[in-house]
């Protein structure tokens, strides 16, 4: 008696092909995700994110001492940003993929302007008067303090969404976060990959920059 096929054996490599210009991910991981999910593309994105999930966690305790330094200007020279990818090896951080990475990050930095790394590294003082605030706003609600609390909770993650790197949404693909987006180069590279650190300037902005040095200006005096 002859076996019938698989569900979701015979995958076109048109759709394969979909899959990897919406993700990057490799041919072989997107036909096995098509085949995983029945041939459903959005089911297949979502199976090859929990994997990028696992591989993450798995390799979040190896040391990232090689990377790269990248940077993005945009049109017109108005916005620039410096960022800072690393990786395991530099045989990685030469790959096509990475470079693509970093030349990504930087251009959602540009766009999106975030004011922090990771939700950890927002202060407890920013936190408690983002907190006072939005108490203030639901309170002006007349709901209860239950509600008000849950209220404050989901006005902080949407904070986070908006101000924290790895939690905004990947500016060329807003189903994305930034997180997954590093989550899925670590499965496709099979190396542990962190966003180390970055900087953003745009033309006018005074904040944190040190004041030009006046060249006439006399020495100062020695202490």
């Amino acid at each position: 008696m002859a076996t019938a096929p698989e569900p979701g054996k015979n995958i076109p490599a048109s759709l394969v092909k979909q899959l990897r210009d919406r993700t990057g991910a490799g041919f072989s991981d997107c036909r096995a995700a098509l085949i995983e999910s029945g041939g459903d593309l959005d089911q297949a994105v979502n199976v090859l994110r929990k994997k990028g999930q696992v591989a993450a966690a798995k390799k979040a305790q190896r040391a990232t001492t090689e990377g790269l330094v990248s940077c993005y200007i945009h049109a017109g020279g108005k916005i620039g940003v410096l960022v800072e990818i690393d990786c395991e090896s530099d045989f990685v951080a030469r790959t096509d993929d990475f470079q693509k990475l970093t030349h990504d990050v930087a251009m959602h930095i540009a766009a999106l302007d975030p004011l922090f790394l990771k939700r950890e590294d927002v202060s407890e003082d920013v936190l408690e008067q983002k907190k006072a605030v939005y108490r203030e706003e639901a309170k002006a609600t007349g709901k209860n303090d239950t509600v008000i609390e849950k209220i404050v909770s989901g006005k902080l993650e949407k904070f986070y969404e908006e101000t924290c790197l790895y939690e905004q949404h990947f500016i060329k693909d807003e189903g994305m976060t930034m997180k997954e987006l590093v989550d899925q180069a670590i499965a496709k590279l099979g190396e542990n990959i962190t966003i180390r650190r970055f900087s953003r300037f745009k033309v006018g902005d005074t904040d944190g920059a040190a004041p030009a040095l006046n060249p006439d200006a006399p020495p100062a005096p020695a202490v």
